[in-house]
């Protein structure tokens, strides 16, 4: 199309002296640096990695809003009540598998022993791998709750062999249930959750069941406002959409229900994964496992509180599911499911190596900014801008929308929290890439617990400072990233390049805010979040 200022009456109006003609002039018909770039081996060198991974990210971001059409095209999908009723209720094992976590363990048992099921037909399994103060509160615990008459057992292992996959094969040795519980130390089962969940598997076809997990302290900050949205975008749209369009999707570890028979029938929990849940629900569905997921039960937990363990967890997850792509996409792959559950899987698995590629667009971001002006920025416009919001507005518009199911009179709220999400997302990018760089070249590591402090509120307080973690020089590599990106910044806004600096922004902010918070989280080991840090747990009571 010819916008010459004598190609048309338009074009003779958008030119003229006034308006947006100055403008449109300066950037659209300015021959500055006509002849003066010439294209050289050196620039398409940076140029041709640098449009890759944008496209790459692209493809994953738009997959965001592909889960949110799943969503909504199969909303008549969505699993209610089960079709049918157990005339007598099958005996049902809960195992709970903990390390050294003394200042929840007694929440937990709490709440487990106050599930609405018959007594003769439970079994509760204390599956302890601590190695600290735990053991003693544990196994006091257990002590004074099977005693009120409660079927609870308590089972010590000497040693982390397996980590959590192998205290779960461990407690299976044992288990009277047909089907098996599980929660993780963090969590808090309503009364009713087992009597929500069983009735589904008389449809001999379904392996597991797994329920949406909500968050217990939701409101202490910031940052658990953030990881809760996160969390919400999870288990709302991408656990939703997969179930409802009948693709494979897992058991996420905790607040689930599965089917014994399903678990041997894959081949029982291993641990050549830091995700054994993905790993098992994989192949429990290669075997012709039904899952189904309950979106409207909800299990309730603590979200980690400290930059640091949140860090840790996210870590420990984009590693998993990176072993497990490397272990289960060849088999499903080859397998006889449909093409789009076999598409579904590599996208589910293979997401977090998103994070490597953010590390090389950060490298390659300020040479390509500068090679990209002088070939005329205005094409920035045009092909990079729409690149960097397909991989990043998609994320916004997602948890937005996941947001919406879920409070729809007050989801508006999100928006608040959306900028610090998106810098968040970009802020794990070096934690999380080393990880999945290990998961690559397939270093093992042992299973890195999440610290949880019993923490619901604002006015509680961290319980002490031994369980915390640190980075050492993670934080470090994070702030002088956010320097560089603050310099380009700089160099943008000096070219008048005004477009890219919200998205330049968001990398400031993210890898600043991660990389501060961690450090000052391990500087002031000592200290607590409120007037003073507790150092015993809590006292052990029924």
């Amino acid at each position: 199309m010819d916008l010459t200022p004598t190609s048309s009456p338009l074009a003779m109006v958008l030119f003229t002296s006034k308006g947006w003609g100055p403008y449109l002039r300066q950037h659209f018909l300015d021959k500055t640096f006509q002849g003066l770039y010439q294209v050289n081996a050196f620039d398409l060198a940076l140029l041709i990695p640098y449009f890759i991974v944008l496209i790459i990210l692209a493809a994953y971001g738009a997959h965001r809003y592909w889960l949110v059409y799943l969503y909504y095209k199969h909303g008549k999908n969505k699993t209610k009540e089960p079709a049918a009723r157990f005339a007598e209720l099958p005996r049902v094992t809960v195992q709970l598998p903990i390390f050294n976590e003394q200042y929840v363990v007694d929440r937990l048992l709490d709440a487990v022993c106050r599930l609405e099921y018959p007594q003769d037909k439970l079994d509760i399994q204390l599956l302890d791998d601590s190695t600290d103060e735990t053991v003693e509160v544990a196994r006091l615990l257990v002590e004074r709750y099977a005693a009120l008459g409660h079927p609870v057992v308590y089972l010590h292992r000497e040693n982390r062999e397996g980590f959590k996959a192998g205290a779960l094969e461990a407690g299976l040795q044992t288990a009277k249930g047909e089907f098996v519980a599980i929660f993780d130390a963090d969590f808090v089962p309503p009364p009713d959750f087992l009597l929500k969940c069983i009735h589904h598997f008389t449809d001999p076809k379904v392996g597991m069941v797994q329920t949406r997990w909500t968050h217990i302290n939701r409101n202490y900050s910031l940052l658990t406002q953030v990881e809760a949205i996160l969390l919400d975008g999870h288990f709302v749209l991408e656990h939703s959409g997969r179930s409802r369009s009948g693709v494979f999707f897992n058991f996420n570890g905790t607040a689930g229900m599965w089917r014994r028979r399903a678990i041997d029938e894959a081949g029982g929990w291993e641990h050549d994964t830091l995700t054994e849940d993905t790993d098992l629900s994989y192949r429990a569905q290669l075997k012709g496992w039904k899952f189904v997921y309950l979106q409207d039960v909800e299990c309730p937990a603590e979200l980690p509180v400290e930059m640091t363990a949140f860090k840790t967890q996210q870590a420990r997850w984009a590693k998993g599911l990176i072993q497990v792509s490397k272990k289960i996409l060849p088999r499903v792959l080859a397998s006889n499911e449909s093409r789009h559950v076999k598409i579904e899987a590599v996208y589910h698995l293979t997401a977090n190596l998103s994070y490597p590629l953010m590390i090389v667009l950060s490298v390659l971001l300020m040479p390509a900014m500068i090679i990209r002006f002088y070939q005329g920025w205005f094409q920035m416009l045009y092909i990079d801008l729409p690149l960097f919001m397909a991989s990043t507005f998609s994320i916004s518009s997602f948890y937005l929308v996941s947001q919406k199911e879920l409070f729809p009179k007050s989801w508006l709220r999100a928006l608040l929290y959306l900028p610090l999400l998106m810098s968040l997302g970009i802020g794990l990018t070096v934690t999380n890439t080393i990880a999945v760089l290990e998961a690559l070249v397939g270093k093992q590591t042992a299973f890195a617990r999440t610290p949880k402090y019993r923490v619901a509120s604002k006015k509680d307080r961290v319980l002490g400072a031994k369980y915390r973690k640190r980075l050492g020089w993670v934080p470090w590599i994070e702030l002088l990233i956010g320097t560089y990106f603050a310099l380009a910044i700089v160099y943008a806004v000096d070219n008048e390049n005004y477009f890219t600096v919200p998205f330049l922004l968001l990398f400031v902010v993210g890898y600043w805010v991660t990389g501060l918070m961690s450090l000052l989280q391990g500087r002031f080991a000592g200290l607590s979040v409120g007037s003073e840090t507790h150092t015993k747990p809590f006292p052990v009571g029924v």
